[in-house]
């Protein structure tokens, strides 16, 4: 239910303040990321419309607020990116199946899984933190650990948990580093490539 009130306080160093709503009860926290337009800076006695969430500490708080004349934008639900799911299920099915066959070194493959399952769960990490608006783990992290051999986990949790999945810039360093990791995996598979293996055995 959407609830309408004044604002009464606002601390524009610390950006967030208290909302009276309408009828009585008691004051409701709103910080400046909880407006739809971050554009506008509050201003006390502005009448807001907003929703009514919990934060990370479990208090009540004011969510998708709007200031007097603006309506709030129904956010659409993300599309899948189908692609991307069937891409990384796929290469890491083929490097399973070529490391069972002896075409790949074990090594690679469980390189690629395990590197995966820890790039996928790091995304989970990082989403929680966002969801809990606290430190974040870098982009520039995440796109090592897509580099070095964990972009299907990458790709997957960009999809599956709709993190990180929208930002252009972003995707597209991402699949940047796919394409430098594929090439590197291509060059270990050559002659030379096998030989720089073998100095590690």
């Amino acid at each position: 239910m959407r609830l309408k009130g004044k604002l009464i306080k606002w601390h524009t160093d610390k950006a967030y303040g208290f909302i009276a709503p309408n009828g009585g009860g008691s004051h409701v926290f709103i910080h400046k990321s909880a407006f739809e337009n971050r554009q506008r800076e509050p201003q006390i006695k502005d009448v807001i419309t907003f929703s009514i969430t919990k934060d990370s500490d479990n208090r009540y708080c004011a969510s998708e607020a709007t200031f007097s004349g603006e309506k709030l934008k129904i956010k659409q639900p993300k599309k899948i990116n189908l692609f991307s799911i069937f891409l990384s299920l796929s290469f890491l099915a083929v490097i399973i199946i070529a490391s069972f066959l002896v075409y790949l070194p074990q090594k690679i493959m469980l390189f690629y899984v395990v590197l995966s399952v820890i790039t996928f769960l790091t995304y989970a990490f990082d989403k929680s933190k966002a969801q809990r608006k606290v430190w974040r783990i870098s982009e520039g992290t995440l796109h090592i650990l897509a580099l070095v051999g964990g972009w299907p986990g990458a790709a997957l949790a960009q999809q599956l948990l709709r993190h990180k999945s929208s930002k252009r810039e972003f995707r597209n360093v991402f699949w940047l580093t796919v394409i430098i990791n594929m090439g590197a995996l291509i060059w270990l598979l050559t002659a030379t490539g096998t030989k720089f293996l073998a100095m590690f055995n």
